[in-house]
């Protein structure tokens, strides 16, 4: 017969597993012990007919088979907010940058809004107060032209078209061609939508050239809307309106801000030949939230070549690319680190962020209003990263007013350079370091 030695220990383990359940199930971790709890584990007094020496015995086998623990569990003490450790002015900071709202309408129709904060109101321009501003609509209403200062809504439109108090030679305008419906349906922009837009006006790269003639504009942003119904997207008529202005003004400088013209990159080469200084394309967001920013014809990828393209037709320094992010989307900083990153690849020039907005209750919601403190960041950030110029803030835009201005002696010192001779040139440098150095 076989020894029971080996079941015994076996089932010893087993006992001392069991044992230690029981125990656990007893004990309450994490929680605060009833009274119940407390009378269970209070030893109950000893029978008056029990002896001294069975009272020991007991006592002494119960404290040999069950250890003696201390129960363990929370106390229910309550705790200080997070914020009372914090400095005063930061609560206040916090507060500053709450978004704040406000119950409008009758009453039975209330409804509560979001106010803007304070650093993205802008005052309402006016023709009668601003000579130029007066000007450049009446000019614009009169040539049937259109700008995406208008349609889209833009808050700088009294500060660009403005200009300086002594003329317009510091003001700016950005005309959109082709008309003012697109094609596509961006989730961010309040431009007309329409698969058959009227067709092109064929005196409209004439009447542009006029008319930024007569303002005497130093600078000037070409943009358009989509068009995807013509077999070329509109770049010839692009290519055309920007010849005509340089014919009439050789000395202005001229932005186009193109579509991706559906990845035809040869069109994207035949805008950029024809004249132009700045060749800007925005690919509005970082490439996450494209497909649910942009319209579905259009991505991140596509016009990252639109930017590299239009840079090898021209070569690296003959052509300034630039490009635009909105910022407020939802995006994540490691986003636009990544979209920073991959827009230096592509050796991209000057790049702009801006505070989105939404222009319509039909159009993408605001998920934050970025605080100017974190736009500067994000100017300094580019700027270290080596891009030429960064316009940054809450009411930027890709053609903002500044950041033309800077794009404009940044030309026309390399216009001077080549204009000068080599020889001519580094003797006037020797000439201004002695000066300097006396």
């Amino acid at each position: 017969m076989a020894s029971s030695a080996p079941i015994q220990r076996i089932q010893a383990p087993l006992r001392l597993c069991v044992a230690r359940v029981g125990i656990l199930s007893f004990r309450g971790y994490a929680t605060i012990p009833s009274v119940s709890d407390v009378q269970q584990q209070q030893p109950s007094p000893p029978a008056e007919a029990a002896s001294p020496s069975a009272t020991s015995t007991s006592t002494d086998a119960a404290s040999s088979s069950t250890p003696k623990t201390r129960p363990t569990y929370f106390k229910d003490k309550v705790i200080a907010p997070f914020s009372d450790f914090l400095p005063s002015s930061i609560s206040e900071a916090a507060a500053t940058y709450t978004p704040r709202t406000a119950t409008v309408g009758p009453e039975g129709r209330k409804r509560t809004i979001t106010r803007l904060p304070d650093w993205l109101k802008t005052p309402i321009p006016s023709a009668g107060t601003n000579p130029s501003f007066a000007k450049i609509k009446s000019d614009l209403r009169g040539l049937n032209l259109h700008t995406v200062c208008e349609e889209a809504r833009c808050p700088n439109i009294g500060e660009c078209w403005g200009g300086s108090k002594d003329g317009r030679a510091a003001a700016t305008a950005t005309i959109m061609l082709m008309g003012d419906t697109c094609t596509r349906g961006c989730r961010f922009c309040s431009v007309k939508t329409s698969r058959r837009p009227p067709p092109l006006d064929p005196n409209e790269p004439e009447n542009t050239a006029e008319a930024l003639a007569r303002w005497g504009l130093g600078y000037v942003v070409l943009t358009s809307v989509d068009r995807d119904d013509l077999a070329d997207g509109g770049a010839h008529h692009f290519a055309e309106t920007i010849r005509r202005i340089k014919a009439k003004k050789p000395g202005m400088l001229v932005e186009a801000l193109t579509g991706d013209f559906a990845g035809n990159l040869d069109m994207v080469r035949i805008v950029a030949e024809s004249g132009l200084d700045v060749y800007a394309h925005n690919v509005e967001t970082v490439e996450g939230l494209t497909p649910y920013v942009r319209d579905r014809r259009a991505t991140f990828r596509q016009s990252l070549k639109v930017l590299e393209h239009a840079k090898a037709v021209r070569g690296k320094g003959s052509l300034i690319t630039k490009t635009s992010l909105m910022l407020g989307l939802g995006e994540t900083e490691e986003e636009i680190w990544e979209t920073l990153r991959e827009l230096r690849k592509i050796d991209v020039d000057v790049v702009t962020f801006g505070q989105y907005m939404q222009p319509t209750k039909r159009h993408l919601k605001v998920e934050r209003y970025v605080t100017p403190a974190e736009f500067e960041l994000w100017r300094q950030r580019a700027l270290d990263m080596g891009f030429l110029y960064c316009a940054s803030g809450p009411l930027v835009r890709s053609s903002y007013k500044a950041g033309e201005a800077f794009i404009e002696n940044v030309l026309r010192r390399r216009a001077a350079e080549k204009a000068v001779p080599p020889e001519t040139l580094s003797q006037a440098v020797a000439v201004e370091d002695a000066s300097k150095s006396a």
